[in-house]
């Protein structure tokens, strides 16, 4: 199956006052659809500017894409107009981020946020769109969505909020979904529920999954293939089992001694 997303040599720099920082350095690579590439490493290892410059989300400047390609379908992202990322946001490629309570408004109900994405890509009247909208909210597992709908995000727990970021995501049916440790400021708990739906909504839709994480208990349980980063360097790729079982690298190795658990469920 050929790829639908595909990073080539991505070189990613920082540069600042102080000097540059290169964030990826040649990084590679591919996901297809209905699969989910799991990218890990320690802090620092370029995973989220890697998974940023998919949708070009990191600053620019300091950021400068110094070389490589961000292929979809052939397509190199890093080389369209603003104009036509803007229609391939939402629709094409979405993100789910790691701390909702700064990536939603808190000074807008959680159905008008999910109904202005709505709006935004698919053009629907405001009628329309409410009920696309707790329609999403339902199908990102939130029990009385047309209630929930009128809340504000501090009024929700941390699990809800992050199942609100994934009805945005998904409400306009993305062939392509970036999860940036979408799980990380959850209890163990609420943690394993939202990866259980974020498969669950893949199998119904089919869709890719880009899963950055440093937790590769949370790869062992849901991803298909994993890319290990270390200084903005792939050091090591395959199927989780094979890299799990038999790893190559020390840095692997290393990272697998930190997990607790690593069993699949």
């Amino acid at each position: 199956m050929s790829p639908l997303l595909e990073i080539t040599d991505l070189r990613i720099e920082f540069r600042l006052a102080t000097g540059t920082v290169t964030a990826a350095d040649g990084v590679s690579l591919a996901v297809s659809a209905g699969e989910t590439l799991a990218v890990v490493g320690e802090s620092g290892s370029g995973k989220t500017a890697t998974a940023l410059s998919v949708l070009r989300l990191n600053p620019e400047p300091p950021c400068v894409y110094a070389g490589g390609e961000v292929l979809l379908d052939g397509r190199d992202l890093l080389r369209v107009s603003e104009k036509d990322l803007r229609r391939i946001r939402g629709n094409d490629v979405a993100m789910v981020f790691q701390d909702p309570m700064t990536s939603l408004n808190p000074l807008k109900r959680v159905g008008a946020q999910v109904a202005e994405v709505v709006r935004k890509h698919q053009s629907a009247s405001r009628a329309a769109a409410r009920e696309a909208a707790v329609a999403a909210l339902r199908e990102a597992g939130i029990p009385d969505p047309q209630r929930r709908a009128g809340q504000y995000p501090h009024q929700l727990s941390g699990g809800l909020r992050q199942r609100v970021m994934i009805a945005m995501a998904l409400v306009g049916r993305p062939r392509v979904l970036i999860a940036d440790e979408p799980t990380t400021a959850l209890d163990v708990t609420v943690q394993a529920r939202i990866l259980e739906l974020l498969v669950d909504l893949q199998r119904r839709h089919g869709m890719a999954i880009v899963l950055i994480t440093h937790d590769l208990g949370v790869v062992a349980e849901v991803a298909d293939r994993v890319v290990v980063l270390r200084s903005g360097q792939v050091v090591e790729s395959g199927d989780v089992v094979s890299v799990f079982e038999r790893p190559r690298e020390d840095y692997t190795r290393d990272l697998l001694r930190a997990t607790p658990k690593l069993e699949r469920a």
